[in-house]
């Protein structure tokens, strides 16, 4: 088997180097080894740690202090995952400035909502960083309904629409053209699968709806720059669609400072500071942990990302592959949810997989069977994570070696948390740490709001009663000690009896 062609890593992350040699200041580095260091860390104000401002400052900054660096490798599909697509920073800077001048040819300005509907690939990691640098990006589960993704683009505003070809995905397009026939777009630009293969066929003309191909369009466009107006901290980066069961999903607006500042919290942690760090990236990227976890916070240290293929987590060919896919570019961190692990802990392990080190998991409960039977036949440790889309992503991660059996995590610094009763009034009391009630979130990661309507400048946001003083309303049962977070239900199933909350998990 041959090598894959590897990047330089030969520098410490904690301590990265720009252009000018010196080192980066200390303040954007605080030790963060476990939860006993979380009072240190928030000694300093974040304001005072010299984060980015935005995602694109982010990008600028690592394709600044590591150009030549890999930064992708993107792999087709899981059968070929020999073959990847792969990018460094500085080819990554400059691809995304021409996507975003597409964007911005087609009439997007900061306020604008740039719509992605497609599988994972090359070119969506390239298109999602793109539409928050140009306007606003809002990735849609292409699972849903033509009807809901209809509904969503209408409620974000979307004019553009960026989408799966019929080769990546051809129900997608379908879908998406049906759209764009419907008078619901000016713009249907089409993704390619990760292939490099031949020059794909002519796409079918909608009228009245410019229909191209993405990179075919960003040939056309400088790449040294974006040519709009850049955002601000404060600027609205994405809107995602939460996991609603009911009705159409709403969908929660995230700033710069949100998706920075969570991305940085991860990213400070000992578990991302290797500065031989690989993260492995299946899940979807409409969902916020793809995005955070597994896009921009590895920037921040320079880390490859390897990105399965556009089934993701649900290609049962990754499961035959996966051991093989971890000795070949050495992974060493990946996030998915407990049903992969089930799985993989089925699958025999037939390769030198020493270079894995950590696996998150998080989005529902982890069976202790799962976690018993994942770590006895890999040797690799489970950390759990909390978190939801209205607070970026992650609120609370664990570390091995302080795990407490039963909680979720420890929470992020400057992260605040609580547990409050909520009456019949809506009115809210703060509880006793030990005490199970509705847990509330504070810090830089709460969103503003979710989209209710537009306006001249952009998306109209309200909180819609779930955020009060700063304080979001998660809609969780928890119970809290020294900063561990134990889960126990969703709010609304809690039990009420003689005056006394009643946690659902013990029944």
């Amino acid at each position: 088997m041959s090598e894959p062609r590897r990047a330089n890593h030969q520098h410490h992350a904690g301590n990265p180097r720009g252009t000018s040699g010196e080192p980066a200041s200390d303040l954007l580095w605080p030790v963060f080894d476990g939860p006993a260091d979380l009072a240190s860390i928030e000694a300093v104000p974040l304001a005072d740690r010299g984060l980015p401002a935005t995602t694109y400052d982010l990008l600028r900054r690592a394709a600044a202090l590591w150009p030549d660096r890999l930064a992708l490798s993107v792999l087709p599909d899981a059968s070929r995952f020999e073959h990847p697509t792969e990018r460094t920073f500085a080819g990554l800077l400059a691809d995304v400035h021409a996507y975003a001048n597409v964007f911005h040819a087609h009439g997007v300005r900061r306020g604008d909502a740039v719509a992605l509907l497609a599988p994972n690939c090359d070119e969506l990691v390239t298109a999602t960083l793109a539409a928050e640098l140009a306007g606003i990006a809002a990735p849609v589960n292409s699972g849903l309904t033509k009807e809901t993704v209809h509904e969503l683009l209408a409620r974000s505003g979307a004019r553009v629409l960026v989408a799966a070809d019929p080769e990546l995905a051809p129900d997608v397009f379908a879908t998406a053209r049906e759209l764009a026939a419907a008078g619901d777009l000016d713009a249907l630009l089409v993704l390619k699968p990760t292939t490099g293969g031949p020059a794909p066929d002519p796409l079918p003309a909608v009228d009245g709806v410019h229909v191209g191909y993405l990179a075919a369009a960003a040939e056309g466009q400088p790449n040294d720059a974006f040519i709009g107006d850049l955002p601000s901290a404060a600027d609205a980066a994405a809107v995602f669609h939460t996991g609603g069961t009911t009705g159409t999903p709403k969908l929660a607006a995230h700033t710069h400072a949100n998706e920075i500042s969570d991305a940085w919290m991860i990213a400070t942690s000992s578990l991302f500071r290797n500065h031989e760090t690989v993260l492995f990236a299946a899940l979807p990227l409409f969902h916020v942990n793809a995005l955070v976890v597994t896009l921009l916070a590895p920037l921040f240290n320079g880390h490859l990302v390897v990105w399965a293929g556009p089934q993701g987590y649900r290609d049962p060919a990754l499961y035959v592959n996966f051991w093989k896919l971890v000795e070949r570019y050495r992974v060493t961190a990946m996030s998915a949810v407990p049903t992969v692990y089930a799985a993989l802990a089925g699958s025999p392990v037939d390769a030198d997989i020493s270079s894995l080190r950590v696996a998150f998991v998080g989005a529902s409960p982890l069976p202790p069977a799962v976690r018993n039977s994942f770590e006895s036949t890999t040797g690799i440790a489970l950390v759990e994570g909390y978190g939801l889309t209205e607070a970026t992503c992650v609120s609370a991660l664990g570390f091995p070696g302080h795990s407490r059996p039963g909680a979720v995590g420890q929470r992020l610094p400057y992260v605040q948390m609580k547990v409050v009763e909520v009456d019949a009034f809506g009115q809210w009391a703060d509880l006793e740490p030990g005490q199970v009630g509705t847990l509330a979130i504070k810090g830089p990661a709460v969103f503003p709001g979710y989209v209710t309507g537009r306006g001249p400048n952009g998306p109209l946001l309200d909180g819609l009663g779930k955020v009060r003083d700063g304080w979001l309303d998660t809609g969780d049962l928890a119970r809290l000690d020294d900063d561990s977070v134990f889960l126990v239900g969703r709010a609304k199933d809690l039990i009420i009896r003689g005056g006394h909350n009643i946690d659902p998990a013990v029944i």
